[in-house]
């Protein structure tokens, strides 16, 4: 028996759950409550009736466009009603769903859509002048435009655009087939769904340069939707109210917000960004009882002004993922609304938490919690030989929702997945009751902001700039961000007190989405060197410090 099992909340069964493919869940979920409000989005609701409606229509859409099965489709959008409808559409129609960051740039959405090989594109209106500047560079052959006025109510639906174009946000040209032709009444076709087909590519970074995408299949989103469902033991199937701030495109997004509400019958609250004044209005007005998200949400919730006057004890449950949670943090926030917040790990690899503190057991400070139910984890050494309580080694998992592989990249899926396990790249220990501690994440990887950010793709866009010689970028913590992104450059001899830190941030943010770009540059006359001549991030990193 795994120790980790006597420290499970009451009721918190040890395997996991038995999972469907998705769009059969949620057809059962749609039959089951009918006229539960299913999303609610800035003051629309669609039921679940309509729900499932909704998502017939795309899949047939789908189909009458010639879409076949095992096709990439790829989602460039906010959370709306459009992406939860086009994500399960594409779905039901056998074909596999691709997350495109909304805040990427032309440069990092060429190389998703040609890696992906994604034959649809489905996008948000006001981005439409990003795909454009890549248009025709990759297969897709169909794009279905459509913007958040598709699901506003009246008047707000025609105001909205109205307001974009007083903005100059309005793209001058429109591309594309338009939201509401593209849907197409009745029921498509029906396709067989295994569980193991790959339901989606979502695409993780790597210290090998450009992001590659790991192939999630129908039982690994499933299952570990109702593995965060079965660690809430408390969990009120058709009652619940989740609140999805946190992005869809992001695989934890899309399982412990949307999944798992569309699994359980909740009702998801949509917020198109996850602002912090729309998310305390939402969770008043809402009553919502489970707020998913990451520590830099918790904290701005924490400091939101006059935010211990508000009514917020709806609230039960939280689970934080993506980042180290502040024990200061999660005590703050419990106290202003009474709920359990609680901080577990995971990767996109694994769709993607593979473990959580107890909710209403013992957490322990400092450590990310314990195997969910059916995933098996241990610490190995080098060799990949099993280490004792409290040895660091690296961490390998096990589990229903550990994923098929990368997608087109067989020698990285062989050094990512050996005999069923996972190797994490994250150094690890475990104490003797089965809790887990990460001690040091993958060499390079940077958090901000619950943002996975890759160093390598950062400097090869330093690299691209003229004035640079040699780059190399580092995470610092950040109070607010958990990190923040310092590049250190030594520039051309020719450029040297020309070209300033401005300059610098200006050309990243042509090449790179906001949340990548550096918001450190420091200048040096020589970056330190091992022996071997391997760039010492380390050094670099304490010259910077914490900020403050």
């Amino acid at each position: 028996m795994k120790p980790w099992y006597a420290h499970y909340d009451p009721g918190v069964p040890q395997e996991a759950p038995r999972p469907k493919p998705l769009p059969q869940a949620l057809e059962e979920t749609a039959t089951r409550f009918p006229n539960r409000v299913a999303l609610e989005f800035l003051g629309r609701s669609l039921t679940y009736k309509e729900l499932w409606r909704e998502v017939q229509a795309f899949a047939k859409g789908l189909q009458a466009a010639g879409v076949k099965p095992g096709e990439r489709v790829a989602l460039m959008l906010p959370n709306t009603p459009q992406f939860v409808i086009a994500f399960y559409g594409t779905l039901l129609a056998g074909g596999v769903g691709v997350n495109v960051n909304p805040m990427y740039t032309p440069r990092e959405l060429r190389h998703q859509l040609l890696d992906a090989g994604a034959k649809v594109l489905v996008i948000l209106d006001q981005l439409l002048p990003r795909y454009q500047e890549v248009k025709g560079e990759s297969a897709v052959a169909l794009v279905v435009r459509t913007g958040i006025q598709d699901y506003l109510p009246f008047p707000k639906n025609l105001l909205y655009p109205w307001a974009l174009k007083r903005k100059g946000q309005w793209p001058r040209e429109m591309e594309g087939l338009p939201w509401r032709s593209f849907l197409k009444g009745g029921k498509p076709e029906p396709v067989p769904l295994d569980l193991d087909d790959v339901a989606l590519l979502q695409y993780t970074g790597g210290t090998t340069g450009l992001a590659k995408g790991a192939m999630l299949t129908h039982k690994n989103l499933a299952s570990n939707a109702l593995q965060v469902r079965a660690w809430i033991p408390d969990f009120r199937e058709g009652e619940e109210v989740v609140l999805g701030a946190i992005p869809f495109f992001h695989v934890y997004g899309m399982t412990v917000a949307m999944n798992l509400a569309l699994l359980g019958g909740a009702k998801l609250v949509l917020l198109p960004r996850p602002e912090i004044k729309a998310i305390v209005e939402a969770i008043e007005k809402h009553r919502v009882t489970l707020f998913p998200g990451v520590p830099t949400l918790y904290v701005a919730f924490n400091n939101f002004p006059g935010i211990e006057g508000r009514n917020l004890k709806s609230v039960r449950a939280c689970i934080s993922g993506s980042a180290p949670l502040p024990l200061e943090v999660a005590e703050r926030f419990e106290k202003l609304t009474g709920a359990k917040l609680v901080e577990g790990y995971g990767l996109t690899e694994a769709s993607p938490v593979t473990h959580c503190n107890p909710l209403y057991g013992e957490r322990r400070l400092g450590s990310v919690g314990l195997p969910f139910p059916g995933v098996e984890a241990k610490v190995v050494d080098e060799e990949g030989k099993e280490l004792p309580p409290g040895e660091v080694g690296e961490l390998a998992i096990k589990g229903p929702n550990v994923m098929k592989g990368y997608w087109n990249r067989p020698e990285e899926t062989q050094k990512a997945l050996r005999d069923g396990w996972l190797f994490t790249g994250d150094l690890a220990k475990m104490d003797q009751d089965g809790y887990f501690y990460i001690v040091d994440r993958k060499k390079d990887m940077i958090i901000a902001g619950g943002y996975n950010i890759y160093p390598r793709e950062v400097e090869e866009v330093l690299y691209q700039h003229p004035a640079v010689q040699e780059a190399a970028v580092v995470g610092v913590p950040d109070p607010y961000r958990g990190e923040t992104v310092a590049a250190f450059l030594v520039l051309k001899p020719e450029y040297r007190g020309k070209v300033t830190e401005k300059d610098i941030e200006a050309f990243c943010r042509q090449n790179l989405a906001a949340y990548k770009v550096p918001r450190i540059v420091v200048f040096k006359e020589s970056l330190p060197k091992s022996g071997v001549g391997k760039i010492l991030k380390r050094e670099l990193a304490k010259e910077v410090g914490p900020r403050r």
